[in-house]
C-alpha cells in the first residue's frame, strides 16, 4: 500500500511536468521569434515537428510497454525530454530547436502513453481524472514560469532551464523506482498475467480505430470550444476583448474543476454512467453554443462543455480494456493517444477554415456535429472483440 502510494504521488508530479513544456511555448516564442529573426507564424513549424514526434512515440509505447516495462519508459521518455529542453535552452538557432521538437515530441508521447497505460490498470476512476486534472495544472504553470523570468529581465532561456531541471529530478525519481511499475488489476491480483498476443491481433480489432477516432473527436471539440471561443464572443456575440478573454480563461478552468469533482462521482456512480452524461453535457452547451442568442447563452454553453468534457479523455482511457480486453489495452491506449493527437492538430483547423470562409457563427454547429459524432464514435467502439472471436457488449461501469 505504502509503495502504491508513492507511485500515485510521482505520478501525479508525472502529470504537472508533463503539461509545463506546453505552457512554455505560447509565452515564450514572441521573444524567440524575435531573437532569431523569424517571422511569429514559424511556430507552426516546432508544433508540427512535435506533433510528429509524438504521435509516432505515443503509438509505439504501447507496442512496447510489455518488453520495456512502464518504469523503463518514463525514465528513458523523461530524459529525453530533459536533454531536448535543455537544448531549447542553449539554442544557438531555431533549427536546433525544431530538430529537438522532435525529440521532445517522441519523449512525451512515450511519458503520454506510459503514465496513461499504468494509470488504466493501477488506479480508479477519481484519480484517473485528477491525473489529468494535474496536467492540466502543469499547463497552466507553464506560464508562470516563462513569464516570472521574463518579468525579471531575464532570457527566455531560462524558462526552458528551470523545466528541464524538473524533468532530470523526475527522470532520476523513474530510474530510483523503475522496477516498481508493475502493476495488475485490482480484481486481478490472484490471476495470471494473459499471455502476449500477435500485434495483429490488436490491430484487426474494430473498437480499436474506432477508439482512436473517438479520442480525435473529443480533443478536437476541447481544443476547438478553446480555440476559437474568444473570436465567437467578440465577433459574433459583441462581449468586449476583456470579458471575452476572462470568459475563455472561466472554460479552462470549468475543464480543470469538472476533472477534480467528477473525479469523485464516477468512483462513486460508476464511469459509464458518468461517461455517457458527460457525453450528453458536452452536446448540450454545444447546442447553447450553436443558439443565435445573446452572449451570455454562449458562455452559458461553453461553461457547460467544459465541464462536461472534463471526464471523457480519462474515463475512456480508463475503460480502454472493458472495450477491447486485458491483452490489447497498452497498445491500443498508445493508438488512442495518437488519434487523439491527430484530433487536437487536425480538426480545429478545419473549423478554423469554416469559420473564415461562412462566418464565425459555424463554431456551435461545429462543436454540435462533433459532439454527435463522438458519441456515435463511442457507443460503437464500446462493442468489443471477446476472447474467442466473438462480440459482446463491454462493460458500461467499472467502479
Amino acid at each position: 500500500m505504502r509503495t502504491r502510494g508513492g507511485m500515485l504521488l510521482l505520478a501525479y508530479f508525472a502529470f504537472i511536468s508533463l503539461g509545463l513544456p506546453d505552457g512554455l511555448l505560447g509565452v515564450g516564442w514572441p521573444s524567440i521569434s524575435e531573437e532569431f529573426d523569424v517571422p511569429r507564424e514559424t511556430v507552426g513549424v516546432l508544433l508540427t515537428v512535435g506533433t510528429v514526434g509524438y504521435l509516432t512515440s505515443s503509438v509505439a509505447a504501447g507496442f512496447t510497454i510489455a518488453r520495456l516495462g512502464v518504469g523503463r519508459l518514463l525514465a528513458g521518455s523523461t530524459a529525453l525530454c530533459a536533454i531536448s529542453l535543455a537544448a531549447y535552452a542553449v539554442s544557438p538557432a531555431l533549427a536546433v530547436m525544431v530538430a529537438f521538437a522532435l525529440v521532445l515530441g517522441l519523449g512525451g508521447g512515450a511519458i503520454d502513453s506510459g503514465l496513461n497505460a499504468y494509470a488504466a490498470a493501477a488506479f480508479g476512476p477519481r484519480h484517473m481524472n485528477w491525473l489529468h486534472a494535474f496536467f492540466g495544472l502543469g499547463v497552466a504553470i507553464g506560464p508562470l514560469i516563462m513569464t516570472t523570468a521574463l518579468s525579471a529581465g531575464l532570457s527566455w532561456r531560462w524558462g526552458y532551464g528551470v523545466v528541464a531541471s524538473a524533468q532530470v529530478i523526475l527522470a532520476t525519481a523513474f530510474v530510483l523506482t523503475v522496477n516498481r511499475w508493475a502493476v495488475h488489476r485490482p480484481s486481478q491480483v490472484d490471476v495470471p498475467a494473459p499471455p502476449a498476443v500477435p500485434i495483429r491481433a490488436t490491430l484487426v480489432i474494430p473498437a480499436v480505430w474506432l477508439g482512436a477516432l473517438a479520442f480525435a473527436v473529443y480533443v478536437a471539440v476541447e481544443v476547438a470550444a478553446g480555440l476559437w471561443a474568444y473570436t465567437l464572443l467578440t465577433e459574433g456575440r459583441g462581449l468586449s476583448d476583456a470579458v471575452a478573454g476572462v470568459c475563455v480563461s472561466g472554460y479552462w478552468a470549468c475543464l480543470f474543476l469538472g476533472r477534480v469533482v467528477q473525479g469523485v462521482v464516477a468512483e462513486r456512480v460508476g464511469s459509464g454512467q458518468v461517461l455517457w452524461a458527460s457525453l450528453a453535457g458536452m452536446a448540450g452547451g454545444a447546442v447553447l453554443v450553436a443558439l443565435p442568442a445573446p452572449g451570455w447563452v454562449a458562455v452559458l454553453g461553453l461553461g457547460i462543455i467544459g465541464f462536461s468534457a472534463a471526464p471523457v479523455f480519462p474515463l475512456m482511457t480508463l475503460m480502454t480494456s472493458d472495450r477491447v480486453g486485458e491483452a490489447h489495452t497498452d497498445r491500443t491506449i498508445g493508438v488512442q493517444l495518437g488519434g487523439s493527437a491527430l484530433g487536437g492538430a487536425l480538426l480545429p483547423g478545419l473549423v478554423g477554415i469554416l469559420i473564415s470562409r461562412i462566418d464565425v457563427e459555424a463554431l456551435g454547429p461545429s462543436l454540435v456535429v462533433m459532439c454527435l459524432l463522438l458519441m456515435a464514435l463511442y457507443a460503437a467502439s464500446s462493442r468489443r472483440r471477446a476472447g474467442d472471436g466473438t462480440t459482446e457488449t463491454a462493460v458500461t461501469a467499472q467502479t
